[in-house]
């Protein structure tokens, strides 16, 4: 018997309809489109506008999406894992809530939080319950409603952040397709560079938590440039020299959309020119752990049965780690 591998067999993106350009964030705070884009690579984001309407709405347009296109029902998935920074609520998890808007009446689901490195985080935990023989169809959900927590008089952030959604399937695969290695790392002294100050049980919200704008994402931007560039760099070298694979074997690197030049400098590391990297943040940003499906969703019809693929992410707290896998359709 072959093992089993859990593969990729589709994927569906959703980001909202009312796009943030450089240009409105000059009206609202002091910065310019040169400015944003030489330091970020970003033009424009993403918002999702109305009332009463959470990451999990995203996220239902993705997932009816990605069922329609694989010809299932939700009512076939036996797993949920819903990888946010920003759940609907405290609790109950949103993978909860996603299931019972989509009629996911067989899953069972859960929300994992590692930031921006959350989608693999979860593609890896969701991997093991394939390859262990007990679920057949794991959905991995990668979205965040960034918009919701970011301080638009902050220069240092607003600049950054978008709303957007992205969903796999996972299936097992005896063919030698799918989720071959992973590498995840974390490092907790790094939570006090990038962080949400308020909220969770260290300090309850508050009318003083409010007013002192706690609320909201706090970024030390330079020293998480720093760690960023290098440990997102080494971590997806890393993957390539433990499974024996050069750039010329490497069909696409797939990074975590948070800076240009982050993503510039781990295909420098990795060898791999610029027309192997999958780069959307000029027009999404940073939609935190949506990036990386958002990718794999455009690039889809890109992709061949067999490509090697590096997924690559840094995320806050501090995580950070790298995917490899072998595209199965």
């Amino acid at each position: 018997m072959n093992k089993i591998h859990a593969a990729i067999t589709a994927v569906q993106g959703y980001v909202p309809d009312y796009v943030l350009s450089n240009k409105e964030l000059e009206s609202l705070v002091d910065t310019t489109d040169e400015w944003i884009i030489s330091r970020t690579g970003i033009k424009e984001r993403r918002i999702l506008k109305g009332e009463g309407l959470g990451t999990s709405d995203m996220a239902v347009h993705a997932v009816n999406g990605l069922l329609k296109k694989r010809g299932i029902s939700a009512e076939e998935i036996d797993l949920i894992i819903f990888c946010t920074t920003t759940p609907d609520m405290p609790f109950p998890a949103t993978a909860n809530i996603l299931g019972d808007k989509i009629g996911a009446k067989n899953a069972w689901g859960f929300d994992l939080q590692a930031a921006c490195s959350g989608f693999i985080y979860g593609l890896t935990t969701a991997s093991q319950f394939i390859e262990s023989g007990k679920h057949k169809k794991v959905l991995v959900v990668g979205g965040d409603k960034m918009s919701s927590i970011i301080d638009y008089t902050d220069r240092t952030t607003c600049i950054i952040f978008g709303d957007g959604c992205g969903a796999v399937l996972l299936e097992p695969n005896e063919e030698g397709n799918g989720i071959m290695d992973a590498i995840l790392k974390s490092d907790g002294s790094g939570r006090q560079y990038l962080n949400q100050k308020a909220g969770g049980s260290l300090k309850p919200a508050s009318h003083e938590s409010v007013d002192n704008k706690e609320h909201y994402v706090f970024q030390e931007g330079k020293t998480v440039f720093k760690f960023a560039v290098t440990n997102m760099a080494d971590v997806a070298a890393e993957i390539m020299e433990r499974n024996e694979l050069s750039a010329d074997d490497v069909a696409y690197l797939v990074p975590h959309q948070a800076n240009k030049r982050i993503i510039d400098a781990t295909a420098a590391r990795m060898g791999v020119g610029s027309e192997k990297v999958m780069i959307n943040i000029e027009r999404y940003g940073n939609t935190t752990n949506g990036t990386i499906p958002l990718c794999l969703w455009e690039w889809e019809s890109k992709l061949k049965k067999g490509d090697n693929i590096i997924l690559a992410a840094f995320g806050g707290g501090f995580t950070w780690g790298a995917v490899y896998i072998k595209w199965a359709y």
